[in-house]
């Protein structure tokens, strides 16, 4: 039996819509598999050892929450680039997705800086971007649907050429509405609009972080299945739903 420790950044101020159920699912997924799983809480101005977590989680929040986030995220901004380069598996949500980039431009104009690890920027704009949404992704090389949850009001442009989109939108808005894509995916790194929360409605994106962080302890990269008859059910009947919706 192996302890994975998951580090869940400013929970008090990054958790819209539900986005911690991202990591029960984690943890469950792993209990069943006969793992333990500790969930580091890591707040403002709390230290964080990238070398002994296995995962980093980070959901969405309102401008203010990025703002603060930004301003105590940034004393760390290269240990954890650097832990994104050794394959680190992350997953930022909205908000936290913005902040990987150079900046988020609000609507009148305002500019936060974000953490600069990519080639991206954000322009806040109106209408929001609001609905259930479906995309298709590779992920091990396994294509697969995905479905969630968006609301937001910025528009994000990729200018990167290390980035892949997460995934392309069948249905729904995803980075700005308008090239077709949603999210970034780098290395063991998923940034994503969709809340929901994400993983419990896709297992195979929750199995992929599991993989990712056995693999990188030198664990057997084949996980254990699981028996997911209910959750892929309930997926099959949201991806019925916004098909025809």
């Amino acid at each position: 039996m192996a302890q994975f420790n998951i580090a869940h950044l400013y929970p008090d101020l990054m958790n819209l819509y539900g986005d911690r159920g991202n990591l029960i699912c984690l943890q469950k997924r792993l209990e069943w598999r006969g793992q333990e799983c500790r969930i580091q809480n890591v707040g403002l101005g709390q230290s964080i050892d990238f070398a002994a977590i296995d995962m980093v989680f980070m959901g969405g929040g309102s401008d203010r929450e990025q703002g603060l986030v930004y301003a105590d995220l940034i004393k760390r901004a290269e240990e954890f680039r650097q832990a994104i380069e050794t394959d680190l598996p992350v997953l930022c949500i909205c908000g936290a997705y913005q902040l990987l980039g150079q900046a988020y431009i609000s609507a009148d104009g305002q500019r936060l800086r974000g953490l600069g690890f990519f080639d991206f920027t954000t322009q806040g704009s109106q209408p929001r971007l609001i609905g259930n949404i479906l995309v298709e992704t590779e992920l091990g090389g396994q294509t697969t649907t995905v479905v969630g949850f968006e609301n937001h009001g910025g528009r994000t442009f990729l200018n990167d050429a290390r980035l892949k989109p997460f995934g392309r939108v069948l249905k729904g808005y995803g980075n700005n509405g308008q090239d077709g894509f949603e999210g970034i995916k780098y290395r063991n790194l998923i940034g994503t609009y969709l809340h929901g929360p994400l993983l419990p409605k896709n297992p195979v994106v929750a199995d992929f972080f599991i993989k990712a962080m056995a693999v990188r302890r030198g664990m057997d990269a084949n996980i254990t299945p699981l028996y997911d008859a209910i959750e892929t059910f309930a997926h099959q009947q949201v991806k019925y739903k916004i098909l025809n919706s």
